[in-house]
């Protein structure tokens, strides 16, 4: 099971790769500042993450391989939760 640490490194790394449209950034900065929130239930703090993740993966103008990505992202972001 990933931990927290390892799962908003992996979203900061992905948010900072040339090629990841502006606003995937940012959309995936603002779900590192959620998981992070720790005054906030685990599993809000998940789902709200996960939801993000969700948006980001249903934007037209990001790549192929960026999508897969963060399809990864999202499935470590849910096993956070078990």
């Amino acid at each position: 099971m990933p931990s927290v640490e390892a799962v908003t490194d992996r979203m900061r790394d992905l948010a900072e790769k040339d090629g990841v449209p502006s606003n995937i950034s940012d959309l995936l900065d603002e779900a590192v500042e959620t998981l992070q929130e720790e005054d906030k239930e685990l599993s809000v703090r998940v789902n709200t993450a996960s939801s993000l993740l969700d948006q980001i993966s249903n934007d037209p103008n990001i790549k192929q391989h960026t999508r897969t990505e963060i399809w990864n992202l999202a499935s470590k972001v849910e096993s956070l939760e078990d």
